[in-house]
């Protein structure tokens, strides 16, 4: 199924009985490639009605060539759209790396329509990993050039591990939203309202976020940041630590 936002198409599907949770996808991925294939459907499906979406930019939905678009304001709009043409007022929401952002958007400018988080792969950036995105971008629109920066050739390999992506859109995300990538910033004073259980899960490797996520969580009315050893922020998603830990969660 497919819902206008900002004028885009978004993709979701909606499996499932009981209390709702959408499911938000990282970046270079899409809702197959980060929770079907990584075996969280099966994880949760007795939990609770799924809601999984592809944001703008990845999978099914539409795919613009804009950087501004690609703000975690903007972005997280597509959840409020989907949630509205499901007649959703409250649910919960997981979300990862670029999801779990979008997440701290909404937790920060939309409280009231969640009633509990679960944010992983999240905290903030440093000048030098902020500087990252413009390195990605460049590297997605001239793939010949990855050798000179290890970093962006690995996420170049990411991306290329998964088919049918488009590297400008991609490009054009990753050139927004690295330099937005400082979770309270993301969220914005509203931090304070969102009084509902919010669990952050980080890889004991994944620097930079492990080190920044417990000024966050401190922030949150009820936060809490769990790190999950001898992880990094790829390898953390498909982990059983991490899944133990939000089935509990969500119990």
């Amino acid at each position: 199924m497919f819902t206008d936002s900002d004028g885009l198409q978004i993709w979701f599907n909606r499996t499932g009985d009981g209390k709702p949770l959408v499911m938000v996808h990282g970046w270079g991925a899409y809702s197959r490639t980060n929770w079907i294939e990584t075996g969280w459907m099966d994880v949760l499906a007795d939990r609770r009605a799924l809601i999984l979406m592809d944001v703008r930019g990845h999978g099914q939905s539409s795919k613009p060539h804009v950087p501004e678009l690609y703000g975690y304001g903007a972005m997280s709009r597509d959840v409020l759209a989907v949630l509205d043409a499901l007649d959703v007022d409250t649910c919960d929401l997981m979300g990862y790396s670029m999801g779990a952002f979008m997440g701290a958007w909404l937790l920060g400018h939309h409280p009231e329509r969640f009633t509990g988080m679960v944010l992983g792969g999240i905290g903030s950036e440093t000048e030098a990993s902020a500087a990252q995105g413009a390195v990605i971008a460049e590297m997605l629109r001239h793939p010949e050039r990855a050798e000179s920066d290890p970093a962006a050739a690995g996420v170049l390999a990411f991306v290329r591990s998964t088919p049918d992506h488009d590297l400008e859109a991609l490009a054009c995300s990753a050139e927004q939203m690295w330099p937005e990538g400082h979770a309270l910033a993301v969220a914005g004073p509203g931090i304070s309202k969102a009084h509902f259980p919010v669990l952050i899960v980080n890889g004991a490797n994944d620097h930079p976020y492990v080190d920044s996520a417990d000024a966050f969580a401190d922030a949150l009315p009820k936060g809490r940041h769990l790190v999950i050893p001898d992880t990094d922020h790829l390898s953390t998603v498909a982990s059983g630590g991490f899944k133990r830990a939000v089935r509990e969660f969500l119990t």
